[in-house]
């Protein structure tokens, strides 16, 4: 490539330290894609004719075609995937093969390549996330009656609807996909025609090129279109975040299938087992994904690292900004993948849910909200209510075995009433403030979400 400036080849192990081919061959069909249309600029500029532009797109058609079929062999010494390709290409067509690189650098067109890369992956993700968010709905609506405890530190709190718990995740999952869609749209501008760092003399139509490669426009600036990768950035925190999502709902899968909890079972399909303990069945599924988490967020944080001391423009660090792209897009692909199927296969046991769900400190609450009803100052109430608890904490006496006297002897405000207030039915049917879990409210939740997500 620079053998005109330079009089000694690069070592071999410069060479080794350097390459990139070993991974970046993956960008090859993007890669493919981009030249051609490049070439089409060229041709349209009068730098290639006709005959050359219709050897160059056939001789790209066919490496791809043996990349495809894992007959190209690549080689190390050519650095990453652009030269191996151009290199093929002069080998096969010889001259207009040797004039596909006019107009463009290696930084402009690794910079188109991964931001056609990045699009293609992102439309990939959105649609196993939202198929996940498909697979919280279904089990959602498969056991929309059952209640279970909502859980504040750990701590039992409020009954709420286990299709009201998932459903939580779903609305997780919708904001990563609006984020997704968003850097989508940030990412879809052209840089190639940025040349090195300052264009070229000879103009192409990079309107003309963006068209064709479904960019939305060109970029601005020379200087920032090859050094940006501010939307790798961007797709690596997206990233991140919806496995810190997937985390959390590990973590909540991992209690719920505990000896403990036995709020579900999972699949024999979706766990393993012990070398050495029969009994055990474990949540692999779910631990790893929480352990994969860190990596998303290690990636993210890695490249967040390479860049913030480069100065303008490209500098070779920016190669590393492919293996945690590359790595993060596969790990939460089959995340989502993996969970969405784990999901599908597992059981709820009502009866361990509504044990948990009777305690009837789950409505303690419910009677501070009672007082207020009946005009007692919410501070008072919460006062009144903390003292009937430790009073049934002293006394081992259940909050519903306690008389409408008893409690008159805490306020006089309770009425014979009273009772009505500790039925979980009751507490749930009057949770219908927007986004609390009333059955009403759920139910209506899950046909918006069924109806949205039978629409992709």
């Amino acid at each position: 490539m620079w053998k005109g400036r330079f009089t000694k080849p690069t070592s071999a192990l410069v060479q080794r330290y350097g390459e990139s081919m070993s991974f970046d061959h993956r960008l090859y069909a993007h890669d493919i894609w981009g030249s051609i249309a490049h070439a089409k600029a060229l041709t349209k500029a009068g730098i290639l004719t006709a005959k050359e532009f219709q050897a160059i797109e056939k001789g790209l058609l066919e490496i791809k075609a043996d990349i495809d079929a894992g007959k190209f062999i690549w080689r190390e010494e050519l650095e990453d995937v652009h030269m191996n390709i151009e290199s093929a290409l002069t080998r096969r067509i010889g001259a207009p093969g040797a004039k596909l690189h006019t107009a463009r650098s290696r930084n402009d067109q690794v910079a188109t390549d991964t931001r056609l890369w990045c699009r293609d992956e992102i439309d990939s993700v959105v649609k196993l996330a939202r198929d996940l968010q498909r697979s919280l709905v279904e089990c959602a609506s498969h056991h929309e009656q059952i209640v279970m405890p909502g859980y504040t530190h750990l701590q039992r709190a409020q009954p709420v609807l286990f299709a009201h718990h998932l459903l939580a995740y779903v609305e997780m999952l919708a904001r990563d996909t609006d984020r997704f869609a968003d850097t989508r749209k940030r990412l879809n501008v052209l840089p190639l025609g940025s040349g090195a760092i300052a264009g070229s003399t000879i103009i192409v139509d990079r309107s003309f090129v963006a068209k064709e490669l479904g960019f939305d426009g060109v970029s601005q600036n020379s200087m920032d279109a090859v050094s940006d990768r501010d939307f790798i950035a961007e797709l690596l925190f997206v990233i991140a975040l919806t496995g810190v999502h997937l985390s959390r709902l590990s973590e909540d899968i991992i209690l719920w299938a505990s000896a403990e909890f036995g709020f579900i079972t999972l699949s024999d399909a979706h766990t393993t087992g012990s070398s050495l303990m029969p009994q055990k069945k474990n949540p692999d599924v779910a631990e790893l994904t929480r352990g994969k988490s860190g990596r998303l967020v290690g990636n993210l944080m890695s490249l967040l690292t390479t860049l913030k001391g480069l100065p303008m423009t490209y500098n070779r660090d920016l190669q590393e900004d492919k293996e945690p792209l590359f790595d993060s897009v596969d790990t939460i692909k089959l995340a989502l993948e993996v969970f969405a199927e784990m999901i599908r296969g597992l059981e709820v046991n009502v009866a361990k849910t509504q044990a948990a769900a009777s305690d009837p400190m789950l409505l303690a609450t419910d009677l501070a909200d009672y007082l207020v009803n009946h005009g007692v100052p919410f501070r008072e109430a919460h006062e009144v209510i903390g003292k009937i608890v430790a009073h049934s904490v002293k006394t081992k006496r259940a909050l519903n075995e306690f008389s409408a006297d008893d409690y008159r002897k805490f306020s006089k405000a309770f009425g014979k009433d009273v009772g009505n207030v500790l039925k979980i039915d009751t507490a749930l049917s009057k949770r219908k403030s927007t986004g609390a879990p009333s059955p009403a409210n759920v139910a209506t939740r899950l046909k918006y979400w069924q109806k949205v997500l039978s629409q992709d």
